[in-house]
């Protein structure tokens, strides 16, 4: 059984206490209550925390295997994009064209028919199937080819922003079947529970902080297994733990692997409360950002990218509602000052204190 320090002990306890505080805030206490959180903050509470299970994944591979990759926003939008199909099948005739077989952008591109690769969406297990195959195959793929090839290093993360680049231009197209620039979007409902309902809204959080209480238990037994010792290593000392006996590829393989399903399913619990999901979500820059909240937090210590994440999401809101065009500065001047004076980030300073 691995150890729980007092700061993991502290953010599954926080997590825990949001589950049950949150919807008895909104759900429970009147408008005029102090302690009343609206139903629009539930939903940005919940997006945070769909953020910070992104975070995590990054981390898993940065910061205990040493891969940083910048193309995990194309795990976390194809999770995306494989709810928000299932969420676009149950708005059925009531979409703009009353069309009960095919989507509003369908009908505005003169399809005649739904794609098959969009078959039995309309069903959840369908869709939940989705969410951890599509962004598990891409990276098993990827990651069999990458990692067979020995490629490391900043040629690995150059792969990684060129694959969800490429995907990103895929998905601008109307021929895909996704919905082009404008994504998928209009959601009206989730297993028959109305999206705009303060109930759901609730739910998604509750979903959302669960995946990333789980999400966080898993990864702490993962990094403090013996694989997880195996994956330190690799990072420390590629070619030695390669010459001592181990499999280097079929681990980076595996763990690469997981971390783009966590990725995936932050993604699907994204979308229900964002409203939508479009190809800008594969941007290279949107995976850049996930690796400035890692850094700003600490990167190697699981816990720290979710401070990150939810610190630097916050600001991000706050920027962009009073300073919006100052805000890509301050993240630069973010991303420049922990590399600069906190290299092990914000949280990476009680590391070894909790340990």
């Amino acid at each position: 059984m691995p150890t729980y320090s007092l700061i993991d002990r502290l953010v599954l306890v926080t997590l825990l206490f949001l589950i049950i505080a949150v919807p008895l805030s909104n759900l429970g206490l009147s408008p005029d209550s102090f302690f009343y959180v609206d139903t629009y903050n539930v939903a940005i509470l919940g997006k945070y925390l769909c953020l910070a299970l992104l975070a995590l994944s990054v981390d898993l591979v940065w910061g205990y295997l040493g891969i940083l990759s910048l193309g995990h926003g194309a795990f976390f939008a194809l999770g995306g994009y494989a709810m928000g199909m299932y969420l676009v099948r149950q708005i059925g005739d009531r979409g703009v064209y009353g069309n009960p077989d095919l989507p509003d952008f369908m009908v505005f591109l003169n399809w005649q028919e739904l794609p098959w690769f969009w078959t039995g969406f309309e069903h959840f297990p369908v869709a939940m199937l989705a969410i951890v195959l599509a962004p598990g195959l891409l990276a098993f793929v990827f990651g069999w080819f990458a990692f067979r090839s020995r490629v490391n290093g900043v040629y690995l993360s150059i792969m990684t922003q060129a694959m969800t680049f490429a995907l990103m231009l895929a998905f601008f197209r109307n021929e895909m079947g996704f919905g082009g620039n404008n994504g998928l979007t209009d959601f009206k409902d989730i297993l028959g529970f109305s999206l705009q309902s303060a109930q759901t809204r609730n739910g998604l959080f509750v979903a959302s902080a669960l995946a990333l209480v789980i999400g966080y238990v898993v990864c702490i037994r993962i990094v403090r297994s013996r694989a997880g010792q195996v994956a330190q290593a690799i990072r420390d000392a590629e070619s030695r733990t390669r010459f001592i006996g181990f499999n280097v590829e079929s681990y980076k393989l595996w763990l690469f692997t997981f971390s783009a399903i966590l990725a995936g399913v932050a993604g699907a619990l994204y979308v229900p409360q964002a409203g939508i999901i479009n190809p800008s979500e594969m941007a290279p820059l949107s995976s850049i950002e996930v690796v400035v909240w890692v850094a700003l937090g600490g990167r190697g210590t699981l816990y720290g990218p979710i401070i990150g994440a939810l610190l630097v999401n916050y600001a991000k809101s706050w920027f962009t509602a009073a300073l919006p065009e100052y805000w890509l500065f301050a993240l630069g001047a973010l991303f420049v000052f922990s590399t600069l004076y906190l290299p092990r980030g914000v949280m990476g300073i009680f590391s070894r204190k909790s340990a």
